[in-house]
């Protein structure tokens, strides 16, 4: 029996990493050969291959995410006891104390029964006081049970003895265990260092562990949609739920990132948990079994990459390593959050680079584990994970081809599979709003292209990536490759524009390059025009009282 086992994993192991490699080397093969289904005279327009994968991968995705929001919405009438133990482990760093006063008060609205609150401070300082003294505002000066360690699990404080730092442990053991609301201030040690404290102390007292950040509001379901995932199906190690912005008016980062959210929350992780393998419960709104979380949290503590300890994609590794247990993740959009995310470009990008570390790292951890579970698992990573580097390589192709045109048509098919894919989210969701999605194509391309590859480059440079709200990003390493990206492609618009002055610019050519960039130029003065008027009635909305705590 045991040897049968062995060999059905060997098989599966086997079948699983040849399914990938065909793929990608189909992928590689359909783009290097560059097969076109048809074309038109002088290759104004051309359909091929790789270009109708990508279409029918996108028509794949959205077909599984409906039949994934088909299923929440008939997990709706399924009764169950809230009769399971379920603690809020809250991580806090340098929290702007707007933000955590919403957060503490929707955390006091959850109508999860008999909920174990636990916010854990990443700094011990006086300047970090003041959301300990939050803390005690909101959730009750007599309720709560604080301590102020002069250490952490892993770190001892100045003049700590083996006995103090014993009793220090032993106290934060007592204190978490002992009463529902507890606030730790911690010597400073990043965001995992916090986590690990809350789970640690925690031990095994708890069935259900939820995760949520200092910035976030829960809408007060949020706890019980995510307990009902958990308990429907005992092979369900992990659950997330719908992340939205809480500051989406704030500035266009700010509002991009909103409708960018719901399409990777309502598409992309829809259509991951139709089949079990969603890849990144988010740190804002996930739930864990704590039985599972204790068969690893050391391991995801101690984890390090290339002889470095990882000290980011805290969340993303937690739920990698639920999946290399075999159990399955999933998302639920009746589970819901706001939360805040950055509005300037400068610390937008610094949290890009930081995601797509993370990304890349947790790829090639998660590839050891896609025998596992369903083949789509693996199928989605290949084409998620290499489609940058196409991209990257059509752009320098078609800005070097010495051909005007065809950089236009680069550009306007950018748009237009961005305008589709907004389309249809915006049929999705029942909003227009979702036709902004179409935006953030240019923020992928000029941007998020070139932070990827800078992040691979510096995959093992570690630190919270998005500093604390209170402290103002002055990093701007991240707009090197930015400033590389541009230079790259100027240098090809330069080169063909060079070339095509050289010689005859036949005459229909003209006209199918003025009538592209007319097409273009009405586009985007079009949906700046909406976008204008949109920001003018929502801006005026936002003063509204609470607006900002109103859940999509």
């Amino acid at each position: 029996m045991m040897s049968c086992q062995k060999s059905l994993t060997y098989l599966r192991i086997i079948g699983t990493t040849m399914f990938g490699v065909s793929l990608l080397v189909g992928i590689s093969t359909a783009y290097i050969m560059g097969y076109q289904f048809f074309t038109t005279a002088r290759n104004h327009l051309s359909f091929g291959l790789y270009g109708a994968i990508l279409v029918v991968h996108l028509i794949i995705q959205s077909l599984f995410a409906l039949l994934e929001h088909r299923n929440m919405r008939r997990s709706l009438e399924t009764p169950i006891k809230l009769n399971k133990s379920l603690a809020l482990c809250i991580a806090a760093y340098q929290e702007d104390p707007n933000y955590l006063r919403k957060c503490l008060v929707s955390v006091k609205r959850l109508t999860y029964p008999g909920i174990k609150v636990i916010m854990v401070i990443d700094g011990n300082n006086d300047d970090d006081l003041y959301m300990m003294e939050i803390f005690k505002e909101i959730m009750g000066w007599d309720k709560v049970a604080t301590y102020v360690w002069r250490s952490n699990y892993h770190n001892r404080g100045p003049e700590e003895t083996d006995e103090s730092y014993a009793e220090s442990l032993q106290h934060v053991s007592k204190l978490v265990l002992n009463n529902k609301c507890v606030c730790i201030m911690q010597k400073w040690g990043g965001k995992r260092e916090v986590m690990y404290t809350a789970f640690k102390a925690l031990g095994r007292s708890v069935d259900y562990v939820q995760v949520c950040d200092s910035d976030t509001m829960l809408d007060p379901a949020s706890s019980v949609e995510m307990v009902k995932v958990l308990e429907e199906d005992p092979m369900v190690g992990g659950v997330g739920g719908d992340v939205q912005i809480l500051n989406k008016y704030e500035s266009w980062i700010s509002f991009l990132s909103s409708v960018r959210y719901w399409m990777a929350f309502n598409i992309e992780r829809a259509c991951q948990s139709y089949f079990g393998c969603v890849q990144c419960i988010s740190g804002p709104l996930g739930m864990y079994r704590n039985s599972l979380l204790h068969e690893f949290v050391e391991d995801w503590y101690n984890q390090t990459f290339m002889g470095s300890h990882c000290s980011f994609g805290d969340d993303r590794h937690l739920t990698n390593r639920v999946l290399s247990l075999g159990y399955a993740t999933k998302y639920t959009a009746r589970s819901k959050c706001l939360t805040e995310t950055p509005t300037t470009y400068l610390r937008w990008l610094n949290q890009q680079t930081r995601w797509s570390k993370s990304y890349f790292r947790e790829w090639l951890y998660n590839s050891m584990w896609f025998h596992k579970h369903h083949l789509w698992m693996t199928y989605e990573a290949v084409i998620t994970g290499f489609f940058p580097f196409f991209l990257i390589a059509t752009a320098i192709q078609l800005f070097y081809q010495g051909r005007l045109w065809n950089i236009l048509l680069f550009l306007l098919i950018v748009q237009a599979v961005a305008l589709i894919k907004s389309t249809f989210a915006s049929c999705l969701r029942g909003n227009i709003v979702m036709v902004f999605m179409s935006f953030y194509s240019v923020l992928y391309m000029s941007s998020l292209l070139p932070a990827k590859m800078f992040a691979i480059a510096t995959i093992n440079k570690s630190g919270w990536g998005t500093s604390g709200r209170k402290t103002i990003v002055v990093n701007f390493i991240g707009l090197i490759p930015i400033s590389v990206w541009f230079t790259i492609l100027f240098i090809g618009i330069i080169y063909t524009v060079i070339l095509q002055t050289r010689k005859p610019f036949p005459e229909s050519e003209k006209i199918v390059l003025v009538i592209g960039a007319v097409v273009y130029a009405s586009y985007w003065v079009m949906l700046v025009t909406l976008y204008a008027v949109l920001i003018n009635k929502c801006g005026k909305r936002k003063k509204e009282t609470h607006y900002d705590m109103v859940l999509d």
